[in-house]
């Protein structure tokens, strides 16, 4: 019976070992990312927390900030937020009309996660880009996060297996070698990993803390890019992540 309990015991902690390796990732996804002429200009934009490519989410309490970049200004949404639910856990959503051409940055800062099995405070500066009407001006600009993931590539109008590369950045300077995450947000849960080593890839910034990555799939896509704070909270670490989201297509010819 003793010897029966202990195999239980084993076979639960191997069950479970798996998930605590998967990744973080805030998440900020839009309705649409590229907004043409003829296109529907209120886009619904759904904030959460989650593990994205198993689909397994975690509660975010209300952000203390929220707001979007747009021809050069910063407009706070924060008061625009509605609580939602996705994948069965608590988020935040809104809506925002499009009224002119440009590049419109959405932006995110969490308040501090807890996350007991990483012993942490987990805090994910989170961003995602829209373009409307053809203007791309400025899709490379700043926003000013604490830590951020500046595009060197477009972060719209790409297809699968085209290349997104970044610099990624704290306190506005390069991080050399920085270990960037890189998930598939398998919404429909339909994508199946052939073993739990893809379910997050990991890639390092180069010493100019550029990272490439070439995305094999059509679909939104994270990069994660993680640093230590160098603070703690209750004498606990906290990881910075900055997070974009950037959405690939498909190649259709006719």
């Amino acid at each position: 019976m003793k010897r029966l309990f202990v195999l239980i015991m084993v076979c639960s902690f191997i069950t479970i070992l798996p998930g605590l390796a998967l990744a973080h990732f805030g998440m900020i996804i839009p309705s649409d990312s590229m907004v043409m002429q003829n296109d529907n200009r209120l886009i619904n934009l759904k904030l959460s927390f989650s593990h994205p490519f198993e689909g397994q989410g975690m509660e975010l309490v209300k952000p203390l900030a929220f707001g979007v970049m747009a021809n050069g200004k910063r407009i706070d949404l924060l008061n625009t937020l509605k609580m939602t639910k996705v994948m069965g856990h608590t988020a935040w959503e809104t809506y925002y009309k499009i009224k002119r051409p440009g590049v419109y940055m959405f932006f995110m800062e969490p308040k501090p996660y807890w996350e007991p099995a990483e012993d942490t405070y987990i805090v994910h500066y989170t961003k995602t880009v829209v373009t409307a009407f053809g203007d791309d001006e400025g899709w490379d600009q700043e926003i000013g996060l604490k830590t951020e993931i500046v595009p060197l590539s477009k972060p719209y109008g790409l297809y699968a297996g085209n290349v997104f590369q970044g610099v990624v950045k704290l306190d506005g300077k390069p991080v050399p070698f920085c270990e960037v995450e890189v998930e598939y947000y398998n919404k429909d849960g339909k994508a199946q990993a052939p073993t739990d080593y893809m379910v997050t890839q990991t890639i390092k910034a180069d010493i100019n803390g550029v990272f490439t990555y070439a995305a094999p799939k059509a679909g939104w896509w994270g990069f994660a890019a993680l640093n230590k704070s160098g603070k703690t909270i209750d004498g606990k670490d906290v990881e910075l992540g900055a997070i974009i989201w950037v959405r690939f297509h498909d190649w259709k010819s006719e």
